[in-house]
């Protein structure tokens, strides 16, 4: 059985909606952030992070890789939209963007002493991490621009930009600026799925 090791409000989120969606049978293992620092840990994922999945005796790490792993597992649910090439390939698309960029700032606001030395630089850092949030959905807010969903349709996408918006409601940042965000905050949550894992994630 697939196993993921997560712990509530990481980004482990994404794919634990993927699992919910795949309709595969699965449980979860909930870390903290130490138990993810312990030998037995880390023997199976020197990054000491989450997500990690494993099926059997083998284990995957990153986001992007598990959420693949699970759509080849079950290619009708539909975790990169039930659209054509082009579309699931625009799913991939805003995934990427908000693993590699969205998220990538959060880390700067959140941890800059993990980049930098020093107050004032740490204080610089995350200061232009909110920016870059910011403007980088300003980026989503047009692309939702005519359209519900990142990709016309419901994808894991959607779920990884949404859990950053739930760490932007944390930092308190004004989100104001962008209408569109916030009625798309609510599409994303209403899900079936995403709601499921919602409730199992906050007990």
């Amino acid at each position: 059985m697939l196993t993921l090791h997560y712990f509530p409000g990481s980004c482990a989120f994404v794919p634990h909606v993927a699992l919910e969606w795949s309709g595969l049978p699965y449980r979860t293992q909930v870390e903290t952030r130490e138990s993810i620092k312990t030998p037995a840990y880390l023997n199976m994922n020197p990054m000491g992070q989450v997500p990690l999945l494993e099926d059997g005796g083998w284990t995957l790490t990153q986001n992007v890789a598990i959420i693949d792993y699970v759509n080849d597992l079950a290619p009708q649910a539909g975790i990169y939209t039930h659209g054509d090439a082009k579309q699931r390939a625009k799913a991939r698309q805003w995934l990427v963007f908000a693993n590699a960029d969205l998220h990538r700032q959060f880390g700067f606001v959140f941890g800059p002493a993990r980049f930098v030395d020093g107050e004032a630089a740490q204080q610089a850092l995350a200061a232009k991490g909110r920016e870059a949030i910011l403007r980088l959905y300003g980026i989503v807010e047009e692309a939702l621009a005519g359209q519900n969903f990142l990709a016309g349709e419901l994808s894991i996408a959607d779920v990884y930009v949404y859990t950053t918006l739930r760490w932007a409601k944390g930092l308190k940042l004004d989100l104001s600026a962008f209408p569109r965000l916030a009625a798309y905050f609510d599409r994303v949550g209403a899900n079936p799925g995403v709601m499921a894992v919602l409730q199992q994630e906050n007990g």
